[in-house]
């Protein structure tokens, strides 16, 4: 399978950044916090996690007529900052970030983190030489990136797009683009989900998927 594609667009966390383990990490120490039962393993949590992040939350037991998503949101990204001189790319990422840049191709990043914390993971990781142009959200509560990525599609109207992610809300918003969609297993959902979007077909890495996508 290799299409004429212009640009890659790339999810950030659980695409790019291997911060799955950190992620369950920071949701038990939330959950111990409000004395919730915790999260007892990967796989579990890959089953729970979804977007709207706020229903994410809401299976975790949260009730928000007790304590403001607002505030929650708050309280898990100071646990999630706690870990960031721990944080890694997945080992693959950046030679298929080379592959994808000696192509020709434009990369961009497309993330519901907030902006700046974004853009400081992307250059801590020694990965920002890569991207064109890195798009965040405004603020961290992380609802949806949708709205910002179609945004940047109406002003690349004549772009081939192919954008890589981890869960079915990247599958969503590549639709709303109007763009190609590949999903990833090693992040922040299961296969049996990734597998009930619409998307090209699901790969097990960034490796994986680029050898399908752009061939030798």
């Amino acid at each position: 399978m290799q299409r004429d594609y212009t640009h890659i667009i790339w999810d950030f966390n659980g695409t790019l950044l291997d911060d799955v383990a950190i992620g369950v990490v920071c949701a038990n120490r939330l959950l111990r916090a409000h004395d919730l039962p915790e999260i007892p393993s990967v796989s579990h949590y890959r089953e729970l996690f979804g977007f709207p992040i706020v229903d994410y939350y809401r299976r975790l037991g949260f009730d928000f007529d007790k304590l403001p998503y607002a505030e929650l949101a708050k309280e898990w990204v100071s646990y999630y900052l706690s870990y960031r001189e721990e944080m890694q790319t997945y080992a693959d990422v950046p030679a298929a970030l080379s592959r994808v840049r000696q192509a020709g191709l434009c990369q961009l990043i497309l993330s519901a983190t907030e902006k700046e914390m974004l853009k400081g993971q992307v250059e801590a990781l020694g990965i920002l030489p890569y991207f064109d142009e890195l798009l965040g959200l405004e603020n961290i509560q992380a609802f949806s990136k949708e709205e910002i990525g179609c945004r940047w599609r109406a002003t690349h109207p004549e772009a081939r797009v192919l954008m890589i992610g981890d869960t079915d809300h990247d599958a969503q918003v590549a639709a709303a683009m109007g763009v190609d969609c590949v999903l990833l297993t090693c992040g922040h959902q299961n296969r049996k989900t990734l597998e009930s979007q619409p998307c090209l077909f699901v790969a097990d890495s960034a490796t994986e998927a680029l050898d399908r996508v752009l061939g030798d």
